[in-house]
């Protein structure tokens, strides 16, 4: 009988530049957003906006933003994603190969499969970090994976983990980061996620089912079992209630709009105004549509949100950190995997 080969894992988050330098800030941008899953327009005009507008004239700024980001380790979503990745291959022990890999930049998935070949293989789980299921995101992942591989000759079973939203020990673990501020000090709960533009979300709509009425999403059903929007509320329900939380103590909020289209709502930045109308001074913020902390949650929440609140008359605005190398989120990760064999 021939020996099975360990089984293969690999672990994909977005990505980062490899210097917050202007030119590796450039690099990031152009082969993020030139993905057509992300600027999800023709070919033509796809190029022209971030070839001749975006990557030049935002990677200054962008790589400013990313100084601040920047620790004596490098990208924090890098290095969370480097210490993840020992932790799960510590706790699966030696009949599993984990790699980590970045949508975009390095280590790239090309090189990470590469090493997975490498070590003989005989199946592959993906594991693109993202709970919620998007087109953008784990789509993306998807279909380089499936590019990559149909290259091969020799292709080994291959499990897709496509999202995780209602993972019980992941709700547990944003739950656990939440209990680790007092609560009750604070005026109102938001939890905030990356936003899309409405269109992909019509794009991916298969049940006839989005932007159908005004509470489309506030509920998941087999009609809109891939939104975004609705696995984002399912999402929060569960953390809410993990944490005892009632309707009145939260509200759900969509950061990190990019241009003049309508992008998911209620906007964060709106939400933000709201709140200091109503007179709510310390904000807590959950992000869980990242697992790790990284630019949108370190600068964009814990900065930019910070002044944009004292501005309007509020006080604090408290970013509950993100999973990140939790031994909760290592152990997790570890049984989600398991979960696929």
């Amino acid at each position: 009988m021939t020996k099975q080969g360990r089984k293969g894992i690999l672990l994909v988050n977005l990505g980062t530049p490899n210097s917050p330098g202007r030119y590796d800030v450039y690099k990031y941008l152009k082969q993020f957003l030139l993905d057509k899953r992300v600027i999800d327009i023709n070919a033509i005009s796809r190029n022209l906006l971030v070839r001749g507008i975006i990557a030049p004239f935002r990677s200054k700024p962008t790589g400013k933003l990313y100084q601040e980001l920047w620790t004596e380790e490098g990208s924090p979503l890098m290095v969370n994603g480097q210490k993840l990745r020992n932790g799960v291959q510590k706790m699966l022990g030696e009949d599993y190969v984990v790699e980590l890999a970045m949508r975009y930049q390095t280590p790239s998935i090309e090189s990470a499969l590469k090493k997975l070949e490498a070590a003989k293989i005989s199946s592959l789980t993906l594991l693109p970090l993202f709970p919620q299921y998007t087109s953008a995101c784990n789509g993306s992942v998807y279909e380089e994976v499936n590019r990559l591989l149909s290259k091969q000759l020799a292709i080994p079973k291959v499990n897709f983990i496509n999202s995780f939203h209602d993972f019980e020990p992941m709700i547990e673990v944003f739950a656990a980061r939440g209990r680790e501020h007092d609560i009750d000090s604070y005026d109102h709960v938001l939890f905030s996620y990356h936003g899309l533009p409405q269109r992909q979300m019509v794009k991916t709509d298969i049940g006839n089912h989005c932007m159908q009425s005004e509470d489309c999403c506030k509920t998941l059903s087999l009609k809109n079992q891939y939104c975004y929007s609705a696995q984002c509320y399912d999402t929060t329900y569960a953390i809410a209630a993990k944490l005892g939380l009632s309707p009145e103590q939260y509200s759900v909020c969509f950061q990190s709009r990019l241009g003049r289209a309508p992008w998911l709502q209620p906007y964060t930045s709106k939400t933000l105004e709201e709140m200091a109308e109503k007179g709510m001074k310390r904000l807590l913020v959950f992000c869980p549509s990242f697992v790790s902390d990284c630019l949108e949650t370190t600068i964009e929440v814990s900065v930019e949100y910070q002044e944009e609140f004292e501005e309007m008359g509020g006080e604090h605005v408290q970013l509950v950190e993100g999973l990140n190398d939790h031994p909760q989120w290592i152990e997790a990760v570890v049984k989600l995997l398991k979960e696929q064999e």
